[in-house]
């Protein structure tokens, strides 16, 4: 059925007006996930009105401090060592990302990330739209078993070969974004396209530079995290969260299903922003982020009979850049 709609709209002579004239499909890699982690690696595929290649380009970002989880993104401060700092390439970056709607999977994420490293630098990305594949997987109905890439991938036949590799992950979603972007033109599907708004200041915490080990209640670089467990969230439970408010530091987060992200580095940015990340869900819980709501698991069937807000991991990704401070 897909094949027939991408070959219609590949071989159609009318196109929707409205839709992009470009497309940069983006993937990082970074530290952390965390407010002040930063990017150790970017690819952009610059693809076309219609998704097709123009160009890629890759490089490596030295981040001055622990590269974090080693284990998932393979990049350690001997790799990192000698490359470029994020000022060095913030140009060449911001030309391959000018005047395109940004592209990635989970696209908030890559934003924000890129978007903090630009404040850093003290210059502004020219991005002002951005596109996550979640969210038009979302929208074509694609019979996925989760939103991982490599789900995405699989569905359009698109071979991965080095997961968690900024440009490799940035070719699987270039190439499984084309099929996509013609199946949305073949069934007039509105693109779910966000703005993105730049930051314009920023103010780092001290954090320990490549090579060297954190200080006290610290990590060292080979280990990242000392232990998985977190310590107590330090704010009173103001209640549960309510559509289209903010959320607060001290609500109960519970995580149910797959993510795209990795389950440990979005509970620890969680707990970064002051929430209490639950392992179970009660009626105390204050919220419950799953990408399937009708999955049945314990989490979502209690999640109903407690009537306990559901968003999806786009979401709450969106939600966690403005966490309101608790009382006092």
């Amino acid at each position: 059925m897909l094949e027939d709609h991408t070959t219609a709209a590949s071989s159609a002579t009318t196109w929707p007006a409205a839709y992009p004239q470009g497309y940069a499909v983006v993937d990082v890699e970074t530290t952390g996930l965390a407010r002040d982690d930063r990017i150790i690696s970017a690819a952009v595929y610059r693809l076309d009105a219609r998704g097709e290649v123009e160009d890629h380009w890759y490089t490596l970002v030295n981040p001055e401090r622990d590269p974090g989880p080693v284990w998932i993104h393979g990049l350690t401060s001997e790799a990192l060592r000698g490359a470029p700092l994020f000022p060095d390439v913030a140009e060449e970056f911001a030309a391959r990302l000018d005047g395109r709607v940004l592209v990635a999977h989970n696209a908030v994420f890559d934003w924000q990330m890129i978007a903090r490293e630009y404040a850093r630098a003290k210059r502004e990305a020219p991005v002002r739209q951005r596109l996550c594949t979640i969210a038009l997987s979302k929208e074509l109905g694609l019979p996925l078993p989760n939103h991982k890439l490599a789900s995405l991938a699989a569905h359009f036949g698109v071979v991965q070969q080095r997961a968690h590799h900024a440009l490799d992950d940035a070719r699987v979603l270039a190439e499984a974004f084309r099929p996509s972007l013609l199946a949305a033109a073949a069934g007039g599907v509105r693109l779910p396209l966000h703005e993105c708004r730049p930051l314009t200041e920023w103010s780092d915490r001290p954090a320990p530079r490549i090579g060297q080990q954190a200080g006290h209640g610290g990590h060292r670089q080979t280990g990242w995290r000392p232990s998985r467990k977190r310590p107590a969230c330090p704010y009173p439970n103001p209640g549960r969260y309510e559509e289209g408010e903010r959320l607060k530091q001290g609500m109960r987060v519970a995580f149910s299903g797959d993510t795209s992200v990795e389950r440990d580095l979005l509970e620890d940015r969680a707990t970064e922003a002051g929430l209490h990340v639950a392992t179970s869900l009660s009626r105390l819980t204050s919220l419950l982020v799953t990408n399937d709501p009708d999955s049945g698991t314990s989490k979502v069937v209690k999640a109903r009979q407690y009537g306990t807000p559901v968003v999806d991991e786009a979401a709450f990704g969106q939600l966690l850049a403005d966490v309101e401070p608790a009382d006092g």
